[in-house]
């Protein structure tokens, strides 16, 4: 399948990469990621907003669980399509469905990104704790930073700083008092996101 994305550009020098994936029930088009899209272009990044298989194959409804590996199969073929947008780091995430799907493909296969951007990572289903989705956790091996909503149900303050534990290499932590949606209008979380990336990917301190 073809990598379907809408790719804003800066007008000045690349700096890197950013390739984001959306939540079960969205496209390309959320409003997290524009808004994730728009700081992180300011700050010198391309990024790419894809649709993943299952919604190119549907506008509407969840991504069926049994198709979830065709999901990763399209978020890699984004990375390597995209790749060659800049000689610096790429990194791959997204919000929801879509970074728990990147993280297990980082988790496989660590040479597909420099690194991961996981916005309200879905720790668990809401009121299911007992179904922790960490497995792959300690196989990720690239620097993460995770976007975290403090009522989100999908994962408490608590339960995410467990997760994280169990992570091999560098994380870096957002969170704003939001749900699992981050309410990039209200919370200014997109610009937080942005500086945390540039902290952990390029240290420049001028832009702190």
């Amino acid at each position: 399948m073809s990598v379907v994305a809408d790719v804003v550009r800066p007008n000045g020098a690349v700096r890197g990469v950013v390739v984001l994936a959306h939540g079960a029930g969205g496209n390309r088009d959320a409003a997290i990621l524009r808004a994730y899209a728009d700081a992180l272009c300011a700050r010198g990044l391309v990024v790419a907003r894809i649709d993943m298989p299952y919604r190119q194959q549907r506008p509407k409804g969840p991504p069926s669980p049994s198709k979830a590996a065709a999901d990763r199969d399209g978020i890699r073929e984004a990375c390597a399509q995209f790749r060659g947008e800049s000689d610096g780091p790429l990194i791959v995430g997204g919000h929801s469905y879509g970074g728990r799907q990147a993280s297990m493909l980082v988790a496989e296969d660590p040479g597909v990104a420099d690194g991961l951007l996981l916005s309200s990572y879905p720790l668990h289903p809401p009121g299911k704790p007992e179904r922790m989705r960490t497995e792959h956790l300690p196989d990720i091996t690239v620097p993460t930073v995770i976007v975290h909503g403090s009522r989100d149900p999908f994962a408490t303050t608590t339960e995410l700083a467990g997760a994280i534990a169990l992570f091999t290499a560098p994380v870096r932590v957002v969170e704003v008092t939001a749900p699992h949606d981050l309410k990039p209008d209200k919370t200014g979380v997109s610009g937080l996101a942005a500086k945390a990336v540039d902290t952990l990917f390029f240290d420049r301190k001028a832009l702190q």
